[in-house]
């Protein structure tokens, strides 16, 4: 059976992990759907499974009053360093996600990325989500898509034992949105992104690394294609059928 996303192994991620800028970032995926929302000056936001902070940083960045939440002091630590040399502060606390230490009603939005995927049993983690936030507060998630080359490979390596993050799942859009409903959300709203750069040159990029060989996190641009692949990528987002072509989707829930 494949080994499970266990604590020890998230400790042991983030001590090596810490650079910002050696890893990928969300490219506004997370903060768009945030911002949407209306100004963030004051308001309460909990980020649920800290990683390196990027997006808390900016919503402070932004006036937000950002705590963070995550069970490995590691990522804390990796969380507290990125904001002080950003120059913000965070609220950081070490705690469950399933059982966090808030009174009820506390935050106006919580969010979370790339955490859903390594619950096998999700609902705990979205109860106490709802439990935290406010009457008429919002949730924000993004999660892998379901039918993406992405979960091909990552199959293969969970089946092989080998995938970096142990064991995770995936969704699809209408999955995602029934899960969330099913815990008294209301969806007001759907996202998604595709890997920039692609699922390829991110594998090739993180296979020679143990060998020391150190690609840049974007390859440079070719004649324009990058700039044609940006202008081709925002036209398709908003069609129905890029939901069945990106990496990475969302939802927005309102508490009701």
């Amino acid at each position: 059976m494949p080994r499970a996303s266990t604590k020890a192994h998230w400790d042991a991620y983030w001590r090596e992990h810490g650079d910002p800028h050696a890893t990928y970032d969300n490219d506004e995926r997370i903060l768009a759907p945030i911002l949407a929302l209306g100004d963030v000056r004051g308001k309460r936001i909990l980020e649920v499974g800290a990683g390196s902070g990027r997006d808390s940083i900016e919503l402070a960045r932004r006036g937000a009053l950002v705590t963070v939440i995550d069970y490995v002091r590691s990522s804390l630590n990796v969380v507290a360093q990125n904001s002080a040399q950003a120059g913000v502060r965070l609220s950081l606390v070490c705690g469950d996600g399933t059982r966090m230490p808030f009174p009820e009603g506390t935050f106006d939005v919580v969010f979370h990325q790339g955490l859903l995927e390594h619950f096998r049993d999700p609902e705990p983690l979205l109860r106490d989500n709802r439990r935290v936030l406010r009457p008429g507060g919002h949730v924000v998630i993004d999660v892998p898509q379901r039918w993406h080359l992405y979960t091909v490979g990552k199959k293969v390596m969970i089946a092989m034992n080998r995938w970096f993050a142990g064991w995770e799942t995936e969704y699809s859009i209408r999955e995602l949105r029934g899960l969330v409903e099913g815990q008294g959300f209301q969806v007001t709203a759907a996202f998604g992104d595709w890997m920039v750069p692609g699922f390829f040159y991110r594998s090739l990029r993180y296979v020679l690394r143990p060998a020391g060989l150190h690609l840049p996190l974007h390859p440079r641009g070719i004649l324009g294609l990058d700039r044609l692949g940006t202008a081709w990528r925002g036209w398709f987002r908003t069609k129905p059928l890029a939901f069945w072509t990106f990496a990475m989707i969302g939802v927005v829930g309102r508490k009701v």
